[in-house]
């Protein structure tokens, strides 16, 4: 290992040991080493630019720009309401509900918008029925990263994967809708055999629920339209992206540009709450994992990982599917496949592989990793962050006690069906 290569390790350790016992901001610890490589001579300025993938940074600015015009609207909060009337008010197909509307927003939003939308609506409805929030906040935690390992935009891992794979929306829907599908089902099944016993309300809280008139939360119809609109063309844009020869990033900026333009809102009441530090946090993360690929070690990492499987496909796969779950479980996932993409890169050079069914494993067992521990996934820490300010505490230990084996059941699902579709 020559002193540029020990150098990019170096920065890449103590940046990943930093992020995971959280003792600086991870936006910040990232910055920090992305701009030390740079005055060490690691990279150069042009390199490090280079090294970052903008499709990813635009895809997320351009999602969440759309996302922030529509919650002023009200939508959200009319679908949860919706969703608890739909159940008759009962808790237990409340929890379902809102779960699985957790789910199909973080398929086509993003995670963690998600969850900022849902809780809020969650401790609401909860507390009208008097019932415990924390097994439905639990359930969303669950869900939001459960179906954003559905597309191409649920979640940031498959974002960073889709981008530097060129794989399409409908590719991650085709692949994975299957297994998320199944997995968010199983779910559900485990938290009614869990909580079934524990959900008694009264028939007036539930007329309580019942009585709430949906429609009032609905603030601006006009704007509710054209974001409608917007978003829809937008999915479409997504799902046709490869025979319009546009990148994801173009139709997310796109669809965010012409909401601003007919939204009659300010750029600053829109862009002001986006979360600029997710942004920045990347851009370091990019620029960093980029050393490591310059100076080899990446490289060098790929070829030990094919020592240990003989360069056999299915050990390859369910290596990559394992070690991304456990790893994804205790440190955020996000940084962890910004390393892998240029590694499984890496093995396919080395030695030849299919390495489509590798890009699922690595999106399955990360995704789904991410729910075995409360600091496993950035939606984890953000639900724990709010019900903590209402005064519900989400302990690390609490959440590995019901999140950690869920993981796994989730992962072995995801195993048997890698490889009975793509490795049998």
């Amino acid at each position: 290992m020559d002193g540029q290569a020990a150098l990019a390790v170096t920065v890449f350790l103590v940046v990943y040991a930093v992020i995971v016992l959280e003792a600086v901001h991870r936006t910040t610890i990232a910055l920090v080493g992305a701009v030390c490589l740079v005055l060490l001579g690691v990279v150069s300025q042009n390199e490090a630019i280079a090294a970052i993938d903008w499709n990813t940074l635009g895809l997320l600015i351009g999602m969440m720009t759309v996302v922030e015009i529509t919650r002023h609207t009200g939508l959200f909060e009319y679908i949860a309401i919706k969703a608890a009337q739909f159940g008759g008010g009962r808790p237990m197909p409340l929890m379902f509900w809102l779960s699985v509307m957790t789910a199909l927003a973080s398929a086509l939003l993003d995670n963690v918008t998600t969850v900022l939308l849902v809780v809020p609506v969650t401790f609401a409805l909860t507390e009208i029925l008097k019932v415990s929030p924390f097994p439905f906040l639990m359930a969303e935690i669950l869900a939001a990263n459960i179906g954003g390992t559905a597309t191409l935009v649920g979640d940031p891992p498959n974002i960073m994967i889709g981008s530097a794979t060129g794989l399409s929306f409908m590719d991650f829907v085709v692949n994975l809708g299957p297994v998320v599908f199944l997995v968010q089902a199983l779910t559900c099944l485990i938290f009614y055999y869990l909580y079934r016993r524990q959900m008694a309300v009264s028939e007036e809280d539930r007329a309580e629920i019942m009585e709430i008139d949906a429609r009032t939360e609905i603030k601006n119809r006009k704007l509710l339209q054209k974001c409608l609109l917007v978003l829809g063309v937008t999915v479409l844009g997504f799902i046709a992206h490869g025979w319009l020869h546009l990148e994801p990033a173009t139709i997310a900026l796109g669809g965010a540009a012409l909401l601003l333009l007919i939204s009659n809102l300010q750029p600053e009441q829109v862009l002001s709450p986006l979360e600029w530090q997710v942004i920045f946090f990347f851009l370091g993360l990019f620029i960093i994992v980029g050393a490591l690929e310059k100076t080899g070690m990446i490289r060098w990492v790929a070829e030990q990982a094919l020592q240990v499987t003989g360069g056999n496909m299915v050990f390859t796969a369910l290596l990559i599917i394992w070690l991304s779950a456990l790893a994804s479980a205790f440190v955020d996932n996000i940084p962890f496949v910004a390393t892998m993409i240029p590694l499984i890169f890496a093995m396919g050079q080395i030695q030849p592989l299919q390495l489509e069914p590798l890009w699922w494993s690595l999106s399955l067992g990360a995704c789904f990793g991410g729910n075995g521990t409360l600091i496993g996934a950035s939606a984890n820490l953000v639900v724990a962050g709010l019900a903590a300010r209402r005064g519900v505490s989400i302990s690390f230990p609490q959440y590995f006690r019901l999140g950690f084996p869920l993981m796994l059941i989730s992962v072995i699902v995801s195993t048997a069906y890698v490889w009975l579709r793509f490795l049998n």
